[in-house]
């Protein structure tokens, strides 16, 4: 069973002893983010701060920072069990005959049970400000010392394609230039973007910012969909069950009904103010650069609202765990693409665009290389600059192990191949901004045709018949 909100969520997390309340008064700069932050790196609970100054409305933190909290929110016991859904999703038949036709009912109406629900009345329009509505209202963290201001970090960016009326849900961060202006720091490459260079200068563009609701909803923004594949739809398949929307009171866009706080307005094409410095995921700030403004024209929010946040910043970060969400539920698809591919991992230290490292089924010269080509042409992969590439029987999670292989396999000049192309906007390393160089790595064992004739060597392992007489031995020998 879903969750319906996030204080349901909450609430099960302090049953559970993952979640602790902090009573006493707490500044929103600077001194949650250390606090949060020290938890976070040493796999703590999730935090509620009751009194943030300035602010009457709780703030929660640190929600998803774990993989069991991930995955409790989610409502599953593993990530790999939602992968598994997809991989049964992709692989239904063409039926022949009717009772084949009959079988496949239940499966296909999992494709469709999901589009989501508007209702008329909403928890998040409890209370609506639309007179001088100020984001004074909300306790915005400002994260770290040289950060240009406070910033919203978990809110679901709500736009909709002009021409071809499509939704897409972004999670980006937003500055708060005042308590009436945001900056809407959505990169060049993402949905929002694509939207806003919709509209001819001087337009109005519609955007709502939704502020918490169930654990899957939140957690869309930040999955890497294909434009034209419907967010909240996504996280109904998640869920199983419909997401609930409905209209906001000044824009014409649909938010999450179950959300805590939603904030609207209008973004005005062309104008743009310098955004940042930001204290980002890569553990550095970003440096500024002009992004366009929204200005606010309501608030609506649940009478006992809680506001959601994250700090991110010098991995490990909660921001972690939903990316590993991600990267579990997206390799089925990759894999339908290239079904070589036996497992990848995203790396916390390469801070999801720095690094991948994939292990393949190989079987023929060159298909590490065509591999790493591939990926590069998916869509937000294109922005890894560094993938690696090992065989089947190593374990992709065990980062020493790939070292080592990476390490031992590779000749440096036959094994390093580079390309140029797109790179993720808070790339500082390339010299020009959203373009430089990537890297592919083949650790994988060379074959003659591949520039190594001398032949290649056997890993060292012990023999089955010794490991198992020295398992069944174990406890003579006193160790």
């Amino acid at each position: 069973m879903a969750y319906r909100n996030l204080s349901e969520f909450i609430a099960d997390l302090e049953r559970r002893g993952e979640l602790k309340r902090v009573s006493v008064p707490v500044d929103p700069t600077l001194e949650i983010t250390e606090i949060a932050d020290r938890l976070i790196k040493s796999n703590g609970p999730a935090l509620l701060f009751e009194k943030v100054n300035g602010s009457s409305i709780p703030l929660a933190i640190n929600l998803f920072g774990t993989k069991s909290r991930m995955e409790l929110g989610l409502g599953v016991k593993d990530l790999n069990e939602i992968a598994k859904r997809i991989e049964q999703l992709m692989e239904i038949p063409n039926p022949t005959g009717l009772m084949e036709k009959l079988s496949l009912l239940p499966k296909l109406a999992e494709l469709g049970n999901f589009p989501p629900k508007i209702v008329s009345k909403a928890p998040c329009q409890e209370v609506v400000i639309k007179d001088n509505p100020s984001l004074n209202l909300l306790p915005i963290l400002q994260c770290w010392p040289d950060d240009a201001g406070k910033y919203i970090t978990l809110g679901s960016t709500i736009t909709r394609n002009k021409q071809s009326g499509r939704r897409n849900v972004g999670l980006y961060r937003l500055q708060v230039f005042d308590d009436k202006t945001l900056g809407m720091h959505w990169q060049p490459h993402k949905d929002g973007a694509s939207h806003w260079r919709g509209y001819a200068p001087g337009e109005k563009m519609p955007v709502a910012i939704a502020l918490g609701g169930d654990p899957a909803t939140v957690y869309v923004g930040s999955a890497p969909l294909p434009e034209g594949i419907d967010e909240y739809f996504f996280a109904g398949f998640l869920r199983n069950e419909p997401v609930e929307l409905v209209k906001c009171v000044t824009v014409d866009l649909e938010v999450p009904a179950q959300a805590e706080i939603i904030i609207e307005g209008f973004v005005t094409v062309g104008e743009r103010r310098e955004e940042g410095p930001f204290g980002d995921h890569t553990g550095y700030y970003s440096l500024p650069e002009p992004y366009p403004v929204m200005k606010i024209t309501a608030i609506t929010h649940r009478k006992n609202a809680v506001y959601p946040t994250t700090i991110v910043g010098i991995p490990p970060m909660e921001d972690v765990w939903l990316g590993k969400a991600t990267e579990r539920i997206f390799l089925p698809l990759i894999q339908k693409i290239l079904p070589e591919i036996v497992d990848m991992n995203f790396p916390p230290e390469g801070t999801f665009n720095n690094a991948v490292i994939v292990s393949i089924k190989k079987s023929y010269p060159g298909q590490a290389r065509k591999v790493v080509h591939a990926l590069w042409g998916l869509g937000q992969v294109m922005f890894t600059k560094v993938i690696i590439v090992v065989d089947d029987w190593v374990d992709v999670q065990n980062v020493a192990q790939v070292a080592w292989l990476g390490f031992m396999n590779i000749d440096p000049q036959r094994d390093c191949f580079f390309v140029e192309g797109p790179v993720d906007t808070l790339n500082h390393a390339s010299p020009q901004w959203n373009f430089g160089s990537k890297m592919g790595v083949d650790a994988t064992e060379k074959l003659p045709e591949e520039g190594h004739p001398r032949g290649w060597p056997d890993v060292i392992t012990m023999s089955a018949e010794i490991k198992e007489k020295v398992t069944r031995r174990w406890a003579e020998y006193g160790l």
